[in-house]
């Protein structure tokens, strides 16, 4: 009989002890759920955050259309740019020939490997600097980001984890292991390459390179580069010859 109490006062203590357990889990759960929502609201926009904002629709000067995120107090296009006209309308050159992109002293774009069936929905245009100096590339009251701007967003995003958490988080664009992706702000960048100097084309599905608006010197662009092996994002420059994907950020 003794025995037969103790057993069960032990039993009702084990079943109490898992209830608990069984409870801080689903707390857990729960404010994990919380978190994640409050983290979407605090980087991607509602529709009616961006409807205040004047971006009810987001369109280039070719008629393409782009989602919007919003990242700390920026918003970004979160796809590459493709249009193929400025914004008076004038047609930017298409560049194809190696030897014309290297001798280049104008603005011109072209298409990853001159391919733009598997190659502009995705991964968008590569431009010259020429083209960047211009100012007249992104849709109107919008821009392309100063050195600056892109810091910013760094900054927001944590400079050890920026290029991870805004990197698009599979490998079907990048090359394994795509080092601390989460695309958690939504920014989705992905591997789109660029064009060299002497019109090679390289690095795509290992790394994407953006350029900034601010000039270095007379014959370069400061840009930024995010890598398959890297969870940061780096500063750097390249000459006004090369060809490089444009991300649009709002006045």
């Amino acid at each position: 009989m003794k025995r037969a109490v103790i057993s069960t006062i032990l039993t009702l203590l084990y079943l109490f002890s898992m209830a608990q357990e069984l409870s801080h889990v689903s707390n857990n759960d729960a404010a994990a759920t919380i978190y994640v929502a409050e983290l979407k609201k605090q980087t991607v926009a509602p529709e009616a955050d961006l409807i205040s904002n004047g971006i009810s629709n987001l369109t280039d000067n070719d008629g393409n259309s782009y989602i919007v995120v919003q990242i700390g107090n920026q918003f970004w296009m979160a796809e590459n740019l493709k249009s193929t006209r400025f914004t008076d309308g004038t047609k930017i050159p298409l560049v194809s020939d190696y030897k014309a992109w290297s001798n280049l002293n104008a603005p011109g774009y072209c298409w990853y490997n001159n391919d733009a069936g598997s190659n502009r929905t995705d991964y968008g245009a590569l431009y010259n600097g020429f083209t960047i100096s211009t100012g007249k590339l992104c849709p109107l009251g919008w821009h392309i980001p100063s050195a600056e701007e892109w810091m910013t967003l760094a900054s927001y995003c944590g400079e050890e984890t920026a290029g991870g958490k805004l990197k698009e988080n599979s490998t079907r664009y990048w090359m394994s292991p795509n080092t601390g992706a989460t695309n958690e702000t939504g920014f989705m960048a992905l591997p789109g390459g660029s064009r060299g100097n002497l019109g090679s084309f390289l690095d795509e599905g290992l790394r994407g390179h953006w350029w900034s608006s601010t000039e270095y010197d007379k014959t370069k662009i400061w840009n930024n580069t995010m890598s398959y092996v890297y969870s940061v994002a780096t500063r750097g420059s390249d000459l006004k010859k090369s060809g490089l994907s444009v991300r649009c950020v709002k006045d």
